[in-house]
C-alpha cells in the first residue's frame, strides 16, 4: 500500500498521473510536463513535496552535534532562520543523505531530508544523538509545499498576514521566517527563486487551494526532475549515494575543511581525496540529436570510461543534457553511447540554467 500525502485528493481531483515514488503515490504530471516546467521558469509553479520530512533536533548541544554529523559546518549559522545545505556522511565518506539544516535557536535546529532516505536518516540520527543528549523529533504532523518561479513572491504574499508577509518578502536566499507552525524558507530545487513552506497537514491543503485559485500551476515530479537537472542539482540515489563522496559528486563546495580541528564523520576519508578524488562529476550537453539518460556509457578522449548519472531533455535549452561521473584521469572531449552509437558531447560547468537564463550552450 503506497503512502499518501495530505494533498492526494487534490491531485486526484486535478486528474494527475500518479506513480510510485519512494513508496509514495505521487503526481508525475497533471496535464503537460513541458507546460509545468515552463510555468516555473516563466511564472510560478507549486509542488507537493510532503513526502519529504522535517526533523527537529533539540538540546543545548545540538550545534555541537551537527558540527560532528555534517560535512558542512553549522558554525556558519549565526542568525535565526539561516539555512545551510550539507551532506550527512558515513565513516567511509559516502553520502547517507543530502539535506537542508535551519537554525531556529541554540537548542533547536530543523533538518529537511529526502523521502526515500527518511527511515535510514532517522536511524542514523538516533544512533549518533545520545552522545550529545540531543532529542530527535520526526515532524510527521507537518507537510512541505514548494512554490517556485519568478512570480512566487507575488503569489504568496497576499495569502499571509501583512506583518508576516513583510518578513517573508524580506528574506534573503537560504533564510527562513515562521509564525507558529507556518514556516517559510527561501529555498528550492529548481534553479528559480521561490519558497518551501513547512506547515501543518490541514494548512497544507488550504495553502494549495489558495495558490491554485491565484493561478499557480500544479507541477509534478517530471517537471521537478527536468528543472533540477537544468539547475545542476544532484538527485540522491542517482547522482550520489552511500558509496559516493561529496567530492566525487561535485559537491566539494558543501564540505567545510576549515577549521582544520573540526572532526566530522567521514572527514578522514575526504582528507585523502582533497588533492583529487578517484572520480569526478561533470556536465555534458549532447551536440547532436538524441536523449541522454542515466547509466549510459561515457568515453573520454584518452579511452577512460565512466557513465551518466542523470540525463534528459532540457526544455529551457531545447536539447539534451546529463551529469556524468568519470575517473579523475579522464580527459575530454567526451562521447556518450546511445543505442550503439558514440555521440559527441560538450563538457560544461554546472548549472546549465539559473533564474531562467541558459548558462551552457546547446
Amino acid at each position: 500500500m503506497l503512502k499518501q500525502t495530505a494533498l492526494h485528493a487534490e491531485h486526484c481531483a486535478l486528474g494527475a498521473k500518479l506513480v510510485d515514488f519512494a513508496g509514495w503515490d505521487m503526481p508525475i504530471q497533471y496535464t503537460s510536463q513541458l507546460d509545468e516546467h515552463h510555468a516555473v521558469r516563466q511564472s510560478a509553479g507549486m509542488f507537493d513535496v510532503a513526502h519529504m520530512s522535517a526533523v527537529d533536533l533539540h538540546g543545548p548541544r545540538t550545534r555541537e552535534f551537527l558540527r560532528y554529523l555534517l560535512a558542512n559546518d553549522v558554525a556558519k549559522l549565526k542568525t535565526p532562520g539561516k539555512a545551510l545545505y550539507s551532506c550527512m556522511l558515513n565513516p567511509q565518506g559516502g553520502v547517507i543523505d543530502d539535506l537542508i539544516v535551519y537554525f531556529v535557536d541554540e537548542s533547536w535546529f530543523r533538518l529537511v531530508v529526502n523521502a526515500g532516505t527518511t527511515e535510514k536518516d532517522l536511524a542514523w540520527l538516533r544512533q549518533q544523538a545520545p552522545a550529545f543528549d540531543v532529542e530527535i523529533r520526526h515532524r510527521a504532523d507537518l507537510g512541505i509545499l514548494a512554490l517556485q518561479g519568478p512570480e512566487a513572491r507575488a503569489k504568496l504574499a497576499p495569502l499571509l498576514a501583512p506583518a508576516f508577509a513583510e518578513q517573508v518578502l524580506s528574506l534573503a536566499p537560504f533564510n527562513a521566517a515562521w509564525s507558529g507552525d507556518f514556516f517559510v524558507g527561501r529555498t528550492g530545487y529548481t534553479g528559480e527563486d521561490g519558497f518551501e513552506l513547512i506547515v501543518t497537514q490541514a494548512e497544507l491543503v488550504t495553502i494549495w487551494q489558495q495558490l491554485l485559485a491565484a493561478g499557480v500551476k500544479p507541477c509534478g515530479l517530471g517537471a521537478r526532475d527536468t528543472l533540477r537537472l537544468e539547475a545542476g542539482m544532484n538527485l540522491y540515489g542517482q547522482d550520489m549515494d552511500d558509496t559516493v563522496s561529496p567530492l566525487e559528486a561535485g559537491l566539494a563546495w558543501t564540505v567545510a575543511f576549515n577549521p582544520e580541528d573540526r572532526q566530522f564523520i567521514g572527514r578522514p576519508v575526504l582528507e585523502t581525496q582533497r588533492s583529487g578524488p578517484p572520480r569526478r562529476s561533470l556536465g555534458l550537453v549532447l551536440e547532436g540529436r538524441g536523449v541522454l539518460r542515466a547509466h549510459m556509457p561515457v568515453r573520454a578522449s584518452n579511452g577512460v570510461v565512466g557513465e551518466t548519472t542523470s540525463g534528459g531533455f532540457a526544455p529551457t535549452m531545447k536539447g539534451s543534457i546529463a551529469f556524468a561521473r568519470v575517473p579523475n584521469n579522464a580527459v575530454g572531449p567526451f562521447e556518450v553511447e546511445i543505442r550503439g552509437q558514440w555521440l559527441p558531447t560538450q563538457e560544461t560547468k554546472l548549472p546549465f540554467v539559473r533564474n531562467g537564463k541558459v548558462l551552457a550552450s546547446k
